[in-house]
């Protein structure tokens, strides 16, 4: 839901940097091919808008997790490859068809209906095949795989790519991405001449052993931090601004929010922003007299969030601004240079998919920068 008024605040998607974070993973990925996962409405930045800026920036092979925006993709960008990560829905493999898009393949019974319609309609519809080297998520069991091989040799059919996905990729030194990676390549052993691809946005930060022959980034092309314990490279996405609609003074010794589990150690001066947990701003973000809580900027200060962020409405603590008194109607800034994605992500006890994945609030989208600048 957004507000065409405006007045509920205003989130900001740059689509040059969208644009700018594939090219360099395009550099970093090299002799790999490298796709763009739009999943969960291109992380919250908007579905139809990302996908063209991705493709216009060089992007032609696109991961949605759901039949539904893969149509999304198709529809903004006709000519994309787009592959369904959640793979074939039981009885869905007309839609598949009509829409040309590529499910994800990851058990035997999804094999059998999507083998059918190949032989129904004499066509070798395009696929891949997902197996679980150790996530135990989707994918056909390491054991299936001569059985998978020997079902698509006798009927002649030959995926369009065979992969995996790494569960601990954002730790780079996990022994766990090795076992993955051999585990991967015994499976490969049974699909010779076929593309495969292990990497996310971590794997292909992490060395070109996980890069195959495409890489899959998600969050690293949002401006999320994919590799824990490094700086991260990426440039910035999204910024988020909300309005103040009241500021008061309080007394020391008051309580402010619901549970009553701050009090106040001085007279303060408050703000209370027109934003709440409905609008993506996560209730962990509330701060207590035991806990601190998130923070949002105001007239360029760092401004802590005290008591409990409820649906609508949360209070900051803006007395270190002194005489700098903000107006109501003044924005304060949720996400931008000061505090990014992974910062709040971090505040609220949680990963940077979450934060920008729940930016569904009522404020209006507002998208910038040049996201059809061509290759190069």
């Amino acid at each position: 839901m957004a507000l065409t008024s405006g007045l509920g605040g205003q989130l900001s998607i740059d689509l040059g940097a969208l644009a700018r974070n594939w090219r360099a993973l395009d550099k970093v990925s090299a002799g790999a091919l490298t796709g763009a996962v739009v999943k969960a409405d291109a992380y919250g930045t908007g579905i139809t808008m990302a996908s063209k800026a991705l493709h216009a920036a060089g992007a032609r092979f696109f991961f949605a997790a759901t039949p539904d925006e893969g149509m999304a993709v198709r529809a903004a960008v006709p000519d994309a490859h787009i592959f369904i990560l959640n793979g074939l829905y039981p009885g869905a493999a007309n839609l598949y068809v009509r829409q040309n898009l590529m499910p994800i393949i990851s058990s035997m019974a999804m094999l059998e209906e999507w083998l059918a319609k190949c032989t129904e309609r004499n066509e070798a519809y395009p696929s891949a095949f997902h197996f679980d080297t150790g996530m135990n998520r989707l994918g056909f069991r390491l054991n299936e795989a001569a059985q998978v091989r020997e079902r698509i040799q006798g009927l002649g059919y030959a995926p369009q790519m065979v992969m995996s996905h790494l569960a601990c990729a954002d730790q780079p030194s996990h022994e766990k991405n090795r076992t993955q990676l051999a585990l991967f390549g015994s499976v490969m052993t049974q699909f010779p001449g076929i593309p495969a691809s292990l990497a996310n946005s971590a794997g292909l930060m992490t060395g070109r052993d996980y890069h195959f022959q495409m890489v899959r980034p998600g969050i690293a092309l949002y401006g999320g931090r994919a590799v824990n314990g490094r700086k991260n490279p990426m440039a910035p996405v999204v910024t988020l601004h909300v309005p103040i609609v009241q500021v008061k003074e309080a007394r020391t010794g008051e309580t402010v929010g619901y549970g009553a589990n701050h009090s106040l150690a001085r007279d303060s001066r408050l703000a209370i922003l027109s934003h709440g947990y409905a609008d993506g701003f996560l209730r962990s973000l509330s701060g207590s007299n035991t806990r601190p809580g998130g923070k949002v900027v105001i007239r360029g200060k760092v401004c802590p969030v005290i008591g409990r962020v409820s649906m609508d409405q949360v209070t900051v603590d803006i007395t270190e601004l002194g005489p700098d008194i903000p107006n109501p109607g003044e924005a304060a800034e949720i996400l931008g240079d000061i505090i990014g994605v992974d910062e709040l992500a971090d505040a609220g006890g949680t990963i940077g998919y979450e934060i920008l994945t729940s930016l569904k609030g009522r404020y209006s989208r507002n998208y910038v920068g040049d996201g059809n600048l061509p290759p190069g």
